[in-house]
Order: structure tokens, then C-alpha cells, then sequence
């Protein structure tokens, strides 16, 4: 989902949206840093345009609003682990490989999260959770390799708390400077690009020029 998306749908649904789209990232790559991040800065009240609002009521104190937008994020991901969690137990190996593309669960990251929770046992299921884009391919799994139900809820609850208001406190401690900072990404963008392209200028000139010094290797008279 485009970055501009994510941020308007926080900004003009608020906690609503924060969870939806944590519960999508339990179970596909959602930009569940971005969400939790912005949150925090709508929270702070950064954006004039941006409330958070819950029953139909503003919740005006920053502090209560980084509190709800945490917790938004916390039972939208919880719960979306659950369904991922189903999806795997009644699923199966079969229907995930079938249309796994939804999901993004290849073949190669089933095979990979079943040797993560060899090693780890359950607790796969904890640092997984707390872990940037893994956690997005871990409560399939789990439900499919029969993590007791009760033992994944307790734990993915347990892997959301950190991250949700982790992520949504440095959102708010960023406050009134998230705005800018994003603007200034921008620049850092452009001169990746820049990077990029002199390394293929310098990786096509390179590769031009073997041949060149291939032939006067091998005949020294050129």
C-alpha cells in the first residue's frame, strides 16, 4: 500500500484505521512501522487536520490519544494474528500454497518460518512478533505447525504490547517534527537514486571496457 494512503487514512479515520491496517499486517507486509509511527505523531497532535477521535468523541489530550492509537494497534494486530492463526490450523499446508500469492507466503518463507519454530519453539511466535517484516509470515505458520491457540493469543499479545507502543511513542516524541522529517527524506531518496545510478555508469563502463583490455592481453602489439 503507497505511503500516501497509509498516512491519509490515519489522518481522516484515526484509531479506526490504525486498526485495519494492523490487523491486515498480521498476516501480509503492511507497513506496520509506518502505521504505528504515524499514529504517534497524529496522536501528538502534529497535524492540525488529523484528530483522534473514538465513539464520536475527540480525544484532546495528547498522552490519552498516543494511548489509543497503541491500543488500537495492539487489538487490531492481536486479532489478526488470531485470523492468521485459523487460516493456518484449518488451512492447512495445501490452501496456503495454494494461494499463499494473497498472503506472500512462498514456498521458501513456509520452509523457513517451519525452521524458525523448530528452533524456537512457541516463542517463535514472541520474537517474530517483534521482529520488522517477519512478523508479517509468522501467525500462518504458527496456526499451521498447531501452536496451542491459547499459548499464540497469549503470546502475540504479549509480541504486539512492545511494538505498538514502541513505535507509536517515537511517532509521538517526533511530534510536530514528523512533518519535516518526511519532507527531508526526500533528499536522502534522490541521492540514494544518484548513488545508484553512478554505480551502473561505472559498473556499464567497467564491463564496456574488458574487452578491450581482454584483446591487448592477449596481443600485446594493440
Amino acid at each position: 500500500m503507497p505511503v500516501a494512503s497509509i498516512t491519509s487514512l490515519i489522518g481522516d479515520h484515526g484509531v479506526y484505521a490504525v486498526f485495519v491496517l494492523m490487523a491486515l499486517a498480521a498476516v501480509v507486509p503492511a507497513a506496520s512501522e509506518l502505521v504505528m509511527v504515524y499514529a504517534g505523531a497524529v496522536a501528538s497532535g502534529a497535524f492540525a487536520s488529523a484528530h483522534v477521535v473514538l465513539f464520536g468523541d475527540r480525544i484532546s489530550t495528547p498522552a490519552w490519544a498516543y494511548v489509543a492509537m497503541a491500543l488500537a494497534g495492539i487489538a487490531g494486530n492481536t486479532l489478526g494474528s488470531l485470523a492468521g492463526w485459523a487460516l493456518g490450523a484449518y488451512g492447512g499446508r495445501p490452501l496456503i500454497e495454494r494461494h499463499g500469492r494473497w498472503l506472500h507466503a512462498t514456498p521458501e518463507r513456509l520452509d523457513r518460518a517451519e525452521r524458525w519454530f523448530e528452533r524456537f519453539g512457541p516463542f517463535a511466535v514472541l520474537l517474530g512478533l517483534s521482529t520488522p517484516v517477519v512478523r508479517s509470515f509468522i501467525a500462518v505458520p504458527a496456526g499451521m505447525f498447531r501452536v496451542p491457540f491459547a499459548r499464540f493469543a497469549l503470546l502475540a499479545f504479549v509480541g504486539c504490547f512492545p511494538w505498538c507502543f514502541g513505535l507509536a511513542g517515537a511517532g509521538w516524541a517526533l511530534g510536530r517534527s514528523y512533518d519535516r522529517l518526511h519532507h527531508d527524506f526526500k533528499y536522502v531518496y534522490i541521492a540514494l537514486a544518484a548513488l545508484a545510478a553512478a554505480g551502473l555508469a561505472y559498473w556499464l563502463w567497467r564491463r564496456k571496457r574488458s574487452p578491450k583490455i581482454d584483446r591487448r592481453a592477449a596481443d600485446p602489439s594493440l
